[in-house]
């Protein structure tokens, strides 16, 4: 199966280390052409407004979206979750940044501090049991709505969420070596979960 992670900015790389791990082949996309060849997505963390700026440029912005509202499995990690939302807080709407506006939630950038406030946190995931998760600059999700549904919670806030073939975490699963979120998000991708 052939995942492919947006490569315009961000921890692209481990992730497609991540897959190959699991048996999956992870490619680089940095434009359009390139959706087209794969099963899933992949938007990685990085600076969400970067990201957005670039997806746009890219001419990739829009087919994405369409893509997510066609059912195509997409998996956002930090940035990502963020660009996955439909509203954002006072930072992400003073920034200007575009969401694709995907998953029912609205997020709050920086939700944990800033950089130097990085940690890591051993936190329960919905099926998926304890996981070592890394937040760093990590955004939250403050609220849900309609099928968009919570799959962890830290200090009350929301770290991940599910809402049908998308699929949203604050924290970095490919900065760990646990496999079993990328693992999770193959078998959405294969129509299994």
């Amino acid at each position: 199966m052939q995942i492919g992670v947006v490569g315009l900015q961000g921890a692209v790389s481990e992730h497609i280390d991540m897959l190959s791990r699991i048996g999956a082949r992870g490619v680089w996309v940095r434009d359009k052409g390139a959706l087209k060849e794969i099963s899933g997505l992949i938007i990685p963390g990085g600076e969400s407004t970067t990201i957005s700026r670039l997806l746009m440029q890219s001419g990739m912005f829009d087919r994405i979206r369409e893509m997510g509202e066609e059912g195509f499995p997409i998996f956002g990690t930090c940035a990502g979750l963020i660009l996955l939302a439909k509203k954002g807080d006072g930072d992400v709407k003073k920034s200007g940044q575009k969401l694709l506006g995907l998953m029912d939630m609205e997020v709050r950038r920086n939700a944990f501090g800033r950089q130097k406030e990085s940690f890591e946190e051993n936190i329960k995931i919905g099926d998926i049991g304890e996981f070592p998760c890394v937040f760093i600059r990590a955004p939250a999700i403050i609220k849900v709505g309609g099928k968009c549904k919570p799959l962890a919670t830290y200090k009350r806030l929301i770290v991940a969420a599910r809402q049908d073939n998308l699929l949203a975490t604050a924290f970095h699963p490919e900065l760990t070596q646990d496999t079993r979120i990328h693992r999770y998000f193959l078998e959405i991708a294969k129509g299994k979960r």
